[in-house]
């Protein structure tokens, strides 16, 4: 008996390591970034969430800083890279003022969560954005970001916290020290 239940472990640890190689060890593994709505694994609560979401991104495509801030709670928080928080939708208003001719700010949700009272919730993904410098010269930022959603008192959603990080540098751009 001793010996079949030693046997049998052999044979499942050798199938449990063969299981873990790839069919062809020269193919590398793709990898795949599903549209987060086409999951048909999420909650009705994270596909409001992501289509609140999208439809903050293509209100603020078309109508920039002004549609940007229209989206945000009376009561709200901006946080971005090297900057002191904004504070109220008003705040954030006076300075989110760019045309969507100037600066083209677009992002791409990657994930969602409600909350278990179905009032709150929150996204998170990428973001880039695009302008040009005084010369004319491209300029593109790219970061994560992460934007708190609150369901309004009129049943309206608003966002209640919007936060963002740049990216990090490229490896080994961190502490390079200066060439003389």
């Amino acid at each position: 008996m001793r010996c079949k239940i030693l046997l049998a472990a052999a044979l499942l640890s050798a199938v449990g390591v063969k299981a873990q190689m790839p069919l062809d060890p020269a193919m590398k593994p793709k990898t795949l970034r599903p549209n987060p709505v086409t999951q048909p694994t999420l909650s009705p609560g994270v596909l409001e969430l992501l289509t609140l979401e999208g439809q903050f991104a293509q209100a603020v495509l078309k109508g920039g800083g002004k549609a940007f801030a229209e989206w945000f709670a009376p009561d709200a928080v901006m946080l971005n890279n090297r900057r002191a928080a904004v504070m109220g939708r008003t705040r954030i208003a006076a300075e989110a003022n760019w045309k969507p001719e100037d600066y083209q700010l677009t992002w791409v949700p990657q994930g969602a969560q409600m909350g278990p009272s179905n009032d709150m919730g929150f996204t998170w993904g990428h973001y880039e954005g695009r302008s040009k410098d005084k010369n004319g010269q491209p300029v593109v930022i790219s970061g994560r970001y992460i934007t708190v959603w609150k369901k309004m008192p009129d049943g309206k959603w608003k966002v209640a916290m919007d936060a963002s990080a740049e990216e990090p540098p490229e490896a080994g751009d961190c502490c390079k020290l200066p060439t003389p």
